[in-house]
């Protein structure tokens, strides 16, 4: 920007000094000199709010745009990720097609006998004491986020209630566990889980005292039973996943299907290498998935995943428009506006002589003769 510094830093030093000389004969000549009026602050309040408004006619343009974009958006899957595997919406030429739940009970049922250590450490979790004793890993244990959550008082037993009230919620598992109908090594490691949750309560309780060590030796106990319980989630999830992408691709044909958006809501713990879009990517035109698999993390589960979803994918999409059209002189910046960088970003790193964080390998790069970069595998639909 052209400021009254920079104008001056452009011309000679002979004639700056010229300026200055006739600018004081001038005055001088004169026997009333009046300085310039400043400008009433009213005036420069209205101007300022000229130029704001510049910029909220172009948010209300820009939003017109994207409600009127978000009913031409097609075909589109919707990914919500939940207790029991993930709920899919296929959306195509602007109607909701299908809602499905796809993934076989026992994925849920898993993970729900899986999730128990943390069951009982969200339980004991603020009675933990706020040192790190000397257990495997202990170095891997931010100690100031351990007096984070350790705050409870030594000596409270606040826990001993709650947990009992866990202990007869798993003691009612166990019981019934064998009517289940579960298959047989999933049924093996969820009563061994069980079993054991049950005996470390029982234990602690009558102690009416734990410690870390003592938790971390169940966890670790346990821990060859929840990874068989994770490989029986795993395969459930492929299989519900995959069987329905094959039938909504033979619904909607081959054409629609290679330019299919696949939007998966997740909170930020599951946002990265998410189960989801590890195995819709595998169904998808391998050419396209790096911009039409979006992942997208949520603070908390919106009360409209679908309509959330939707307006943030037609941001993207009419970015991805727009930044070859208004940066093309600059494709660093046209980049920055398709992707996750603000646009300051790099200029700010320029003024403050840092650089960018490491890029991290990507995980999903577009995948060599449709195979998938994780697993290897061919798309199976």
């Amino acid at each position: 920007m052209a400021t009254r510094r920079g104008f001056l830093g452009t011309v000679s030093a002979a004639g700056a000094a010229t300026f200055l000389t006739q600018t004081q004969a001038a005055t001088s000549a004169s026997a009333a000199p009046t300085a310039p009026a400043a400008p009433a602050a009213t005036d420069e309040k209205a101007a300022r709010d000229a130029i704001r408004n510049v910029n909220a006619g172009m948010r209300a343009n820009y939003a017109s745009l994207k409600s009127e974009l978000v009913t031409q958006l097609s075909p589109v899957i919707v990914v919500q990720n939940n207790a029991v595997g993930g709920r899919f919406t296929l959306i195509n030429k602007g109607v909701r097609v299908e809602t499905v739940d796809p993934v076989p009970e026992y994925f849920e049922l898993a993970k729900s006998i899986a999730h128990i250590p943390l069951g009982i450490y969200s339980v004991i979790a603020a009675y933990l004491g706020d040192q790190v004793p000397n257990i495997p890993n202990a170095e891997r244990i931010d100690p100031h986020d351990l007096d984070m959550v350790a705050f409870k008082t030594p000596g409270d037993k606040g826990w001993i209630t709650p947990l009992n009230t866990y202990r007869t919620t798993l003691s009612s598992a166990l019981t019934k566990l064998p009517t289940a109908n579960l298959p047989d090594d999933l049924y093996t490691s969820c009563n061994k889980i069980l079993t054991e949750a049950v005996k470390f309560i029982d234990t602690i309780v009558k102690a009416q005292s734990f410690d870390m060590v003592a938790y971390n030796r169940f966890a670790a106990g346990v821990y060859p039973s929840i990874r068989v319980n994770m490989t029986f989630a795993a395969t459930a999830q492929i299989t519900g996943i995959e069987a329905l992408m094959k039938r909504w691709r033979t619904l909607i044909g081959e054409q629609a299907w290679s330019n299919l958006y696949v939007t998966v809501l997740s909170i930020w713990t599951t946002s990265e290498l998410n189960q989801a879009s590890i195995i819709i990517r595998r169904t998808m035109n391998q050419a396209k998935v790096a911009t039409h698999l979006i992942d997208l993390p949520t603070v908390e589960t919106p009360s409209d995943p679908i309509a959330v979803a939707l307006d943030n994918l037609a941001r993207i999409v009419q970015d991805n428009v727009a930044a070859e059209m208004v940066f093309n002189a600059d494709l660093v910046v046209a980049d920055a506006l398709k992707g996750k960088e603000d646009l300051l970003s790099d200029e700010i790193l320029k003024q403050i002589g840092g650089t960018a964080p490491a890029a991290k390998t990507a995980a999903f790069g577009p995948a060599a003769a449709g195979a998938c970069p994780i697993t290897g595998r061919t798309a199976a639909v």
